[in-house]
């Protein structure tokens, strides 16, 4: 057979290759959207192995929580009932303060809270601020040598004592080992100091 009829027979002839089979097939590249759905496939199978939350139990019906209990404030202990002995009770702030003018003195606590006073006349006169009242009114001198009860008299002051200068309670008062109490009725104890201004006072009037 001569080169241009084997040329004329290959071209003629059919093709080997069918027109319903595919040459190679497996040496075509897979497209892009069959690899995402593989790819999706792939993760759905492992979010069905992941187990699910554990859901909250709904409350029973009629079922009810005890209330927590609220912390308790510490509360302030209470005052300390006063001493039943009269020398360790608290002391009445203030202070002792004189004055005199020739013919007479005082001793003052406070702000007139309780006054002794030397008169013209050589007596001497306790005065215990308080409320107005009417008629005798007792007082009571209370020292380290003992108590001595007298009897006042209301003024618009307070209640007065007037004693002669020489009166014993005078001394107690003066010379109470740190101390004394003047008690009035209806008005508080007074815890006052034994300080000098008293018997300076007392000293003027004998």
């Amino acid at each position: 057979m001569s080169v241009m009829g084997w040329y004329a027979l290959e071209m003629g002839g059919a093709s080997f290759h069918t027109t319903g089979m595919k040459a190679n097939p497996r040496s075509r590249a897979t497209p892009l959207s069959a690899l995402l759905l593989t790819g999706l496939a792939a993760t759905a199978a492992l979010s069905g192995c992941v187990p699910p939350p554990p859901s909250t139990p709904a409350p029973r019906p009629g079922a009810t929580h005890a209330p927590q209990p609220r912390p308790t404030t510490p509360t302030a202990p209470p005052p300390s009932p006063m001493a039943a002995d009269w020398r360790d009770a608290p002391q009445t702030p203030g202070s002792w303060s004189y004055a005199g003018n020739g013919s007479a003195s005082g001793a003052t606590f406070g702000n007139g809270q309780f006054i002794v006073q030397c008169d013209t006349a050589r007596t001497v006169t306790l005065l215990r601020a308080a409320a107005p009242r009417a008629g005798a009114v007792g007082m009571s001198i209370t020292s380290s040598t003992g108590a001595r009860a007298l009897t006042g008299t209301a003024t618009p002051r307070g209640v007065v004592v007037t004693l002669p200068a020489r009166d014993s309670a005078l001394d107690a008062m003066a010379f109470s080992r740190g101390r004394f109490a003047v008690s009035v009725t209806g008005e508080p104890t007074l815890y006052l100091p034994s300080w000098t201004e008293i018997s300076r006072v007392i000293e003027d009037c004998r």
